[in-house]
């Protein structure tokens, strides 16, 4: 055969290497390339003692084709479990290494010449087993769902253990860079490339936090001597309007003192420069990440590798007569998906709803809460947190529902492979993540305080509640709030349940599993000693290995999903809306450094090994990042331009304050910003006569006599102010509320071209690969084509 000959010559070729300087080669057999080797896999099931049970009758049967197929099988009885260790013969792999070099996509992998690594042989033995099916059509995952067998996993290599739990698995590695080499080996390039853009992606969160806190500075070094923070603090004349239907009564704005120097800090002119920034910064990092990828991509020789190619390779060494699996689109079935997709997003978009009534509710009961003084004042502010906590309670029971629902969609699409299942769960379940976790914010965003109508045209939900208010200073600070509750409430819960629960699990299974073991006997190392001397592990040293890493927390192929899902929603948090919270780059630094560890000591010390895979990129997760960008762009441009107060304190400046017109005064030109702002209902209209009863129109007042308090009188008021730019008369918009209208579109619309043109020029600028990867890549063919030629040569001489 073809690839014989090509054998032949590579070991002809390394025997001239390896002379013994006798001037006799060393001699290599194909054999002699493969050391003893643990087994690859390994299958658990409850013990059967009737032998004729259809269960034990399954379980021989699946046992039996693997034989078939030359794998070896050891069978090993532990009390109530059945252990069955599976070893795959060489001429498995041989095959494999053959059919790289002549597929079109995965022939420039490094596999070629050497013998099949650990993972390599861990990737294909699990193909085989679970493309292996009983004369019934049942394969392994339907006899595992049946309760034929109980779970399959590969083992962990101690050596190599040691080795990452030393270099990379513990705390103290904090700071310490990590061993991708070392990952790729152990766990595949699938991991590896995890944990590199994991590592990049919080290499580049040091500017964004830097930028992000200098921001946060500058808000607060003008804490104290903002004019618009003076004027709600010296606004004792100023009466609001009751912000609810019950319970709220007219208010002082200098009373809202705190909450207006809160929205200094994050709604200030700086944040408009940070959204650009943060903007580019997202297309740099992706450009940026694809360099750097491109390095260790062809470093490992997997630059053209093609996970769907390397499929059908292990498809026909696992079944030379198997036929392909064809594509197929059905008009119908993508039809069907569409619309139980956009059904999903409707029910999450009602939840949204549901979270907004909430919020209602719990503001008019604390607010009609006369015994809870504090709750009743703060009520507003209240409502904002304890509705973000039930934001994140939603968002961890919509996670579970929303993996179910696309793993069904999946399922009704009938994918071709599972690389084209993967990328298609991925899509969906981001999609319906993104939805459950920005459509409250975006209401919030938007919405919030836009649609609620005015004294005495209240918008009202079931005719009942009255939508919420913003704050005078603005609607950013509840904005800032809720991201800032659920970022730490994710980060800090997440991380603590994702590690505290499977290390429990160990130690509660290592417990049962040091019993167990006391009955497995000792080796005394001569039972692990054959014939020929070499060393292979007994019975013994075998169900003790197996017996640790069975007792190990599962893992499953989306498990790793899982850790990407986690980090893509928190670039999501770091740059969509980051206007409101410049803080947030921080936060996910701080976190991402305890996340790079925390995954490492869970993948390595706490469950069972995951299967290695082989890929040279993130895959659908790049398009999916590159469209998280493009919405930072959109939804920071409409942040800026629609819900923060930059635009109207713009053109209070230079069009109706003090300074209007080029003229020069001995005030600020924002003195009188935060009257502008305001409107005046009064109670001699009937409209709003319906709206506030006398009761609600009475201004609480404390008497201090002597510097003590004495007593507290109302006072009865016949009118208050609300935030919007309507005519005192008949609560027209004014023109002062179109112009600013047509400003803020017009800033949206320049902000969002000119941050999309830098966004375009830096893609430009920052090619995809460095060129030294490229040479080196030019290289490599040109030494492959020499090869080939080299080796056409042989060939012809040898028939010479």
């Amino acid at each position: 055969m073809f690839f014989r000959d090509r054998e032949d010559m590579e070991l002809r070729e390394r025997s001239k290497e390896l002379d013994d300087g006798c001037g006799e080669p060393l001699m290599l057999g194909l054999a002699s390339m493969y050391s003893p080797m643990t087994y690859d896999y390994v299958l658990v099931a409850d013990k059967v003692e009737d032998k004729e049970d259809v269960v034990h009758k399954k379980q021989v049967a699946f046992m039996e084709e693997l034989k078939k197929k030359n794998m070896k099988v050891n069978e090993i009885v532990l009390d109530n479990k059945v252990f069955w260790g599976v070893l795959a013969p060489s001429e498995v792999f041989e095959k494999y290494k053959y059919l790289l070099k002549v597929s079109d996509a995965c022939n420039w992998s490094g596999e070629q010449k050497d013998g099949a690594p650990k993972s390599t042989r861990i990737r294909i033995v699990h193909f085989v087993l679970l493309h292996t099916s009983l004369n019934t059509g049942e394969d392994l995952k339907e006899l595992i769902g049946k309760g034929v067998f109980e779970s399959m996993f590969c083992l962990h290599e101690r050596k190599q253990q040691k080795v990452l739990k030393q270099k990379w698995a513990r705390w103290t590695a904090l700071f310490t860079p990590q061993p991708f080499s070392e990952i790729r080996g152990y766990f595949g390039e699938k991991v590896a490339l995890y944990y590199l853009w994991l590592g990049w992606y919080t290499f580049l969160l040091v500017p964004a936090a830097v930028v992000g806190v200098i921001i946060f500075l500058y808000g607060l070094a003008f804490f104290k001597t903002s004019p618009l923070i003076q004027e709600v603090c010296a606004s004792s004349n100023v009466i609001m309007c009751p912000r609810c239907d019950k319970g709220c009564e007219v208010w002082r704005l200098n009373t809202t003192c705190s909450y207006a120097k809160a929205s200094q800090l994050f709604d200030n002119e700086g944040t408009v420069a940070f959204a650009m920034f943060m903007a580019i910064w997202a297309t740099l990092f992706l450009e940026l990440w694809k360099r750097h990828r491109a390095k260790y991509v062809s470093k490992w020789k997997i630059t053209d590798w093609n996970d769907e190619e390397e499929e059908l390779i292990m498809e026909i060494v696992n079944d030379p007569e198997c036929k392909p699996k064809e594509f197929r689109h059905s008009y119908l079935r993508s039809a069907l998906v569409l619309a139980l997709a956009t059904l999903v997003l409707i029910v999450i978009i009602g939840l949204t709803h549901a979270l907004v009534l909430s919020r209602l509710v719990i503001r008019v009961f604390l607010s009609e809460q006369d015994h809870w003084e504090l709750l009743q004042k703060h009520a507003d502010s209240a409502a904002v947190m304890l509705g973000a906590i039930l934001h994140y309670i939603t968002m961890q029971v919509m996670t579970r529902v929303n993996r179910v629902v696309a793993f069904k969609l999946c399922e009704i699409e009938k994918c071709r492979s599972f690389a084209t299942t993967e990328r298609s769960f991925t899509v969906k379940m981001f999609t319906f993540q993104f939805f459950t976790l920005f459509s409250s914010l975006i209401y919030i965003a938007f919405f919030l305080g836009r649609i609620n109508g005015h004294p005495g045209n209240y918008v009202r939900l079931a005719g009942k509640w009255r939508l919420q208010e913003c704050h005078p200073s603005g609607c950013v600070t509840d904005l800032f709030i809720q991201m800032a509750v659920i970022l730490l409430l994710k980060q800090t819960l997440n991380n603590i349940f994702e590690f505290t629960i499977p290390w429990f699990q160990r130690c509660f299974r290592q417990t049962t599993a040091k019993k167990l073991q006391r009955r497995c006997g000792n080796c005394y190392r001569k039972a692990c000693r054959r014939e020929d001397g070499k060393v292979e592990p007994c019975d013994t040293c075998k169900i003790r290995d197996w017996m640790k890493n069975y007792h190990l927390n599962d893992v499953n192929a989306f498990s790793l999903f899982n850790e990407y899902l986690e980090m893509v929603m928190q670039f999501s948090f770091t740059t969509i809306f980051v206007a409101a919270f410049p803080l947030a780059p921080l936060l996910a630094l701080i976190n991402n450094l305890f996340e790079i560890r925390l995954d490492a000591i869970k993948m390595v010390s706490l469950e069972r090994r995951l299967v290695p895979k082989k890929t040279n990129d993130i895959g659908v997760w790049t398009k999916v990042l590159e469209a998280i960008g493009v919405l930072a762009v959109i939804a920071n441009g409409l942040v800026i331009g629609v819900s923060s107060d930059f635009i109207p304190r713009l053109v209070y400046r230079y069009h109706y304050g003090p300074c209007a017109n080029g003229t020069v005064t001995d005030l600020d030109c924002m003195t009188g910003y935060i009257n502008d702002t305001l409107s005046t209902a009064y109670m001699s209209d009937e409209r709003v006569s319906k709206d506030f009863t006398l009761q609600q129109m009475n201004l609480s007042q404390s008497v201090v006599v002597n510097g003590v308090y004495n007593r507290t009188i109302y006072i009865n008021v016949t009118q208050c102010s609300y935030k919007d730019y309507r005519s005192n008369e008949d609560y027209a918009l004014t023109s002062q509320y179109w112009y600013i209208l047509a400003i803020r579109f017009a800033f949206v619309i320049l902000f969002e071209h000119v941050v999309v043109l830098c966004k375009f020029i830096a893609a430009w600028f920052i090619p995809n690969s460095p060129m030294r990867v490229k040479n080196r890549r030019l290289q490599d063919r040109f030494n492959r084509l020499k090869e080939e030629l080299k080796f056409m040569n042989y060939r012809y001489d040898t028939q010479v």
